[in-house]
């Protein structure tokens, strides 16, 4: 059996936390920077682009159930503190929020490592308060800076419960270019561990994103 983790703090609280302040009483939105985005795996009731100031997507955080396992630890992308971010607002019905809610922290909070934060998010059509995973850096999962090297290792041998590092990055990757969505830093840091950035898209934008 592949060992699991030690979480680093109870999930739990956190849930019954971020619960209380959506409070059910009007729908829930979230705030969407990589997988979220091509693989929400629930029901919607709308999707807008998005920014958020104050935080950035970056591949700096290990992950030793998603996208790799403890022996050989991948990565998965997190909201830094500093910068902005381009993503999507997701709007999730009263009714199915709070199952939403729970169905997230099994997927994103196993091991306790986000800190849940509602952000302001510019959308297409105002701002909006969502729910967003953050990283501290004070955080055991954050990795630091990381050399070229460092990433072509995990890129070539990572693999978790829902795939590959390279594969996630790559995917997300791409799905970001189909929303019109030009992640430099991303595309750099394919480019330096060896993996030539996917060109961009010609295709206009996807029309929930199109705004952006």
């Amino acid at each position: 059996m592949t060992p699991h983790p030690t979480p680093v703090r109870d999930p739990q609280p956190m849930l019954e936390r971020a619960l209380a302040q959506w409070g059910g009483g009007n729908d829930l939105w979230l705030f969407a920077y990589a997988s979220l985005i091509w693989r929400p795996d629930f029901e919607l009731a709308e999707t807008r682009p998005a920014r958020v100031h104050g935080w950035h997507r970056t591949l700096k955080m290990w992950s030793r159930v998603n996208r790799g396992t403890v022996a050989a630890p991948g990565l998965v992308f997190a909201l830094l503190s500093g910068g902005s971010c381009h993503g999507a607002v997701l709007r999730v019905a009263r009714n199915k929020g709070e199952a939403v809610m729970r169905q997230l922290w099994e997927r994103e909070m196993v091991t306790g490592v986000y800190d849940p934060k509602w952000l302001r998010c510019n959308s297409s059509q105002g701002p909006v308060q969502a729910l967003g995973f953050t990283l501290s850096r004070a955080s055991p999962n954050f990795t630091g800076e990381l050399s070229a090297q460092r990433y072509r290792d995990i890129f070539a041998g990572a693999s978790g419960r829902y795939g590959s590092t390279l594969d996630y990055a790559e995917q997300t990757l791409r799905c970001l270019q189909d929303n019109g969505i030009h992640d430099a830093a991303l595309h750099r840091l394919l480019h330096e561990a060896g993996h030539a950035p996917l060109q961009r898209s010609m295709a206009p934008p996807r029309k929930q994103m199109a705004a952006l």
